[in-house]
């Protein structure tokens, strides 16, 4: 039999079957997208931290044998030594006798340690928020003598994660988890974990440095030593430490210096503070009460810095924590203290530290590798030697011998007045 429908049925019939179709359509987007809401995901590394009794790292802070040297760090040079820490593990103690030939002697395990310094017979570490003095007048046996808790409080870690206050993190285990978007509230309220580690976050041919060497920080410091007293700078301020007896430290007092504070580097009666976003001057005439002069502003990136009488060298890069975009070095006149005024600026690759060294002005340029310029004119600085195929981070130049700490080990250059670099030496960086 057949049917003959109306026009006005059929396209009733064609209007129906359309919005079926529309519906399914949008029932299906709905289900799909549904599906892609519960099923984003995202991957995290979980930190658990390892664990060992405070009384128990205490007293394995002495000269333990020596280790391979797994991550490069800050460094400073004393006397015929080298000491160069290793992120959050310690310290490596080489002898540097012989440029030619350094011998890793000792190392010091020093859970949580990122900055050093030394005077006379004492090193100074941090332990986290703790400040050590360690006595090094026999590099081999050193000595824990004081411990000072709670300098550097601020420090703490990532996701507000709080470490058992009686226990000292040596170590952490990590495990990639991966876990829906929509349960993240729930994976962040993991009380013994955290999904970020948080950051707590220096003759030609083979000279022997004097044993009056002075101490001399690289210019990624945060501590610095100045006679009688050490200055140490975190992310926001200045603190001052008596320390005229070595072995124990007085903390004097502290002082706001501005945001992203990240290195300290001293001349004569000055103190050139670095930051993300710029250069602050101090004047330690009173060394136990430094007073802010001057400052100079700049685009925002991680900014190393060293000085002489008329000029400040300001190394900015880019790609890390301090977010910004350029890559140079910048050259600032601090003749009138009170008003720093930028001289000239020099397209860099992505440089680190630098050091100074009369007219020779040496570059860490990162992965460009270690540069040095003749710094006489610097309104023309010249370019007259370039270490290649190294990638660097920070380095001290003091009589003829350049100290260059590079992502695969620890180079020595010797070097006259001309630059003429001669490597002597490298002790690898085993990763």
């Amino acid at each position: 039999m057949c049917i003959r429908l109306s026009t006005s049925k059929t396209a009733y019939m064609k209007r129906t079957l359309l919005a079926l179709r529309w519906a399914t359509v949008l029932c299906m987007t709905l289900a799909f997208s549904g599906c892609l809401k519960d099923h984003v995901t995202k991957t995290y590394t979980i930190y658990t931290p390892i664990y060992k009794e405070r009384a128990e790292v205490l007293a394995n802070i002495k000269s333990n044998a020596p280790q391979t040297i797994k991550e490069k760090g800050k460094f400073y040079l004393y006397g015929s030594y080298i000491f160069l820490n290793e992120l959050n593990k310690g310290v490596h103690i080489i002898n540097n006798s012989n440029p030619a030939a350094p011998v890793r002697e000792a190392f010091i395990d020093i859970p949580g340690n990122v900055d050093i310094a030394v005077k006379g017979n004492t090193l100074y570490a941090d332990l986290y928020t703790d400040l050590l003095a360690i006595d090094i007048s026999n590099p081999l046996q050193a000595q824990l003598k004081t411990v000072m808790r709670s300098v550097f409080p601020e420090r703490q870690y990532a996701s507000n994660f709080r470490t058992d206050s009686t226990k000292v993190v040596v170590g952490w285990n990590t495990k990639d988890t991966t876990v829906n978007v929509a349960d993240e509230a729930t994976f962040f309220n993991c009380p013994n974990c955290m999904a970020n580690r948080g950051v707590f976050v220096s003759d030609n041919s083979a000279a022997r440095p004097a044993a009056s060497v002075p101490g001399i920080a690289g210019s990624m410091s945060r501590f610095s030593i100045v006679n009688d007293i050490m200055y140490a700078v975190n992310t926001y301020e200045l603190k001052v430490l008596d320390i005229s007896n070595t072995m124990v430290p007085v903390k004097l007092g502290s002082s706001f210096v501005g945001t992203n504070i990240e290195t300290i580097y001293p001349f004569k009666d000055k103190l050139f503070i670095g930051s993300g976003s710029g250069l602050f001057i101090y004047e330690i005439s009173n060394p136990v009460s430094p007073k802010r002069l001057g400052s100079f502003s700049h685009a925002r990136a991680c900014d190393p810095v060293v000085a002489d009488d008329n000029y400040a060298y300001v190394t900015l890069r880019a790609g890390t924590f301090c977010t910004g975009v350029n890559n140079q070095l910048d050259v600032v006149n601090v003749q009138n203290l009170l008003g720093p005024t930028l001289t000239k600026t020099y397209p860099m690759t992505n440089p680190h530290g630098l050091s100074k060294d009369g007219n020779l002005l040496f570059i860490c340029d990162g992965k460009d590798g270690l540069k040095v310029f003749d710094a006489s004119n610097v309104l023309d600085l010249k370019q007259i030697e370039h270490v290649k195929d190294i990638e660097t981070y920070d380095v001290i130049a003091w009589n003829n011998l350049a100290i260059v700490v590079a992502s695969d080990g620890i180079y020595q250059y010797s070097y006259s007045s001309g630059a003429d670099l001669k490597q002597l030496s490298k002790i690898s960086i085993q990763q």
